[in-house]
């Protein structure tokens, strides 16, 4: 009876286990393009959006400004500027942080070095007829200065400033799908409605899928800058690093923040890296942008956009050499659903760990200590495992164990 009852336990901690690793098959089979409700989107719906006129200020170690953004900051945040200098938050107070410099980032510097090299990119489209998609997860975002309101809900001024993105992609020979489906209420539940459109777009197959915002920080001259003899308002790029694509996203959005940057000095502010998803699981090409704030007026940022969709062509078809070792892979193309997606790896070892630690923690407490659990573990494998690998493993495992 009590061979029985620790056999029976043994064989409840390994269900749990194949439990464990049955949600891994699942999970990675699903990955590749999720619904709506697929399961790593919905990870975390909560968005980290800050009420309009409320800021983070992220400051170096000496007290100089890294940059200001109306969302929620965390430890591990990032920042990378248009000079490649790369910051990791490392303490947050109300909403001050503290960022400390890692040095250049390698990766955008190799990406400025390649396309300084290149004399002419193809900008001509090197992905036949997918298009590009739009969409806008904040349909009520606006601009005060010009709509009146900073918010207009189901029809926003941010639907004008992507129309202006989309005006510009066409212009350069691309297939555009620009959704204005609205997601109001401006609530915790926007990117899970939002959601829902970005899966309906991923069915006609795009080359890249855009979530354009406009940020909620006071001050336009934040964003505000002369670029191309043009008065614009700068663009941000976000990226969540809760997301198994996380790699490849930033990947994109160097290569994008490169180019543009080559294109129209500087017309891309940085990228934050901030805790969140924004439904970028979805392909290697989803991004954030932000196309400057509430106080800048519309036109700036509908012509500051503009001069982001030159880059998108180019950057959407770049493939070439290495320019130096440890430099990003340039190999395949960054529509390649499988190029860099590390963060999904990264994802997989922390599923394994947490089976594997909770299975084992388990039969150490139903056993009464490790010493107990190692015997059933050999207990079970020595003999009952044997018993289905045949008669003759099974006799051969019974002789080891009268010898001892």
């Amino acid at each position: 009876m009590r061979k029985a009852g620790a056999k029976s336990k043994v064989f409840i901690g390994l269900g749990l286990l194949a439990v464990g690793l049955s949600l891994l098959i699942y999970w990675g089979a699903t990955r590749g393009s999720l619904p709506a409700a697929g399961f790593p989107g919905n990870w975390r719906n909560v968005e980290d959006e800050l009420a309009v006129g409320k800021a983070c200020v992220i400051k170096d170690e000496q007290g100089g400004l890294v940059t200001m953004i109306s969302r929620r900051v965390r430890p591990g945040d990032e920042v990378i500027t248009a000079e490649g200098k790369h910051y990791r938050v490392r303490k947050v107070t109300g909403d001050t942080a503290v960022a400390r410099l890692q040095g250049m980032d390698r990766d955008l510097l190799a990406y400025q070095e390649l396309f300084t090299q290149m004399a002419a990119p193809a900008a001509k489209m090197a992905w036949g007829a997918r298009p590009v998609a739009i969409y806008h997860t904040h349909s009520d975002e606006s601009y005060k200065p010009s709509d009146g309101a900073d918010s207009i809900p189901f029809r926003g001024g941010i639907l004008q400033v992507g129309d202006s993105y989309s005006g510009r992609l066409s212009a350069n020979g691309a297939r555009v799908l620009h959704d204005k489906t609205p997601h109001d209420p401006h609530d915790d539940n926007a990117y899970a409605r939002s959601r829902r459109t970005a899966a309906q777009l991923m069915k006609k197959n795009p080359v890249a899928i855009f979530d354009v915002h406009r940020d909620g920080v006071d001050d336009a001259g934040f964003y505000r800058r002369i670029v191309s003899n043009q008065d614009v308002a700068q663009a941000r790029l976000v990226v969540g690093r809760e997301n198994p694509r996380m790699s490849a996203n930033l990947d994109f959005a160097r290569r994008l923040m490169a180019y543009a940057n080559k294109t129209h000095w500087p017309i891309v502010k940085e990228i934050f890296i901030g805790q969140g998803n924004y439904n970028q699981d979805l392909m290697p090409t989803a991004m954030l942008i932000e196309a400057g704030t509430y106080t800048n007026r519309k036109d700036e940022a509908m012509r500051g956009i503009a001069q982001l969709a030159d880059a998108v062509p180019a950057v959407l078809g770049v493939a070439g050499p290495s320019s130096r070792p440890g430099a990003p892979e340039f190999g395949k193309p960054v529509t390649d659903p499988t190029a860099r997606q590390s963060g999904g790896w990264r994802a997989l070892a922390w599923i394994v760990a947490i089976t594997i630690i909770g299975g084992g923690a388990f039969l150490v407490i139903s056993s009464g200590g490790w010493t107990k659990a190692a015997e059933r573990l050999r207990f079970f494998f020595g003999r009952e495992f044997a018993g289905f690998l045949g008669p003759r493993l099974k006799k051969i495992t019974w002789k080891k164990d009268k010898e001892k």
